[in-house]
């Protein structure tokens, strides 16, 4: 049987850090999250193919949420049919000095992963409008939409102006 939760997936890469070195606080939580499995057996990925709805993504980010690299975490999620087909969520390899550069770059690595799931749908015979990308942040939707480097996007690493 093969099952797949990722109403976990943050949680469980968050355990996963102190798997190294772990403490009593970091067993009372992962017993938590078994507790929180037993207690949702039913819980499951679903496709609506009758509901109409085509693809859709959804990214977001932590800044800085790593105390001790001030790492910010990114994550996304791609929707076909109201179920998951594709999610992720790590740590970003470079350090954002706001939360708008946090965001932006967690909307470059989701674009990314869009721009792929729209060619592979592309080559299995899929005719795709433009999927749509939702994220949070103001400022990470305003550089965006306004490709024009300026002075307060000018540091940003060129491989996060891909969207």
């Amino acid at each position: 049987m093969l099952g797949t939760r990722p109403d976990i997936l943050f949680v469980v890469t968050k355990m996963a850090q102190f798997a190294a070195n772990p403490t009593e606080d970091h067993l009372s939580h992962v017993l938590y999250i078994c507790c929180y499995l037993v207690g949702t057996p039913n819980y499951r990925l679903r496709y609506d193919g009758a509901s109409g709805q085509g693809l859709s993504t959804y990214t977001d980010s932590d800044w800085a949420s790593n105390v001790n690299t001030q790492q910010s975490t990114s994550g996304y999620f791609i929707k076909l049919a109201g179920g998951l087909i594709s999610w992720t969520t790590k740590a970003q390899k470079t350090v954002a000095l706001s939360s708008t550069k946090a965001e932006y770059m967690a909307l470059s690595d989701c674009s990314r992963q869009v721009v792929w799931m729209h060619t592979l749908m592309g080559e299995l015979g899929y005719s795709l409008k433009p999927i749509p990308i939702c994220g949070d942040n103001q400022g990470s939707i305003f550089i965006t939409s306004n490709p024009v480097t300026e002075q307060h996007s000018k540091h940003i690493d060129i491989q996060y102006h891909y969207c």
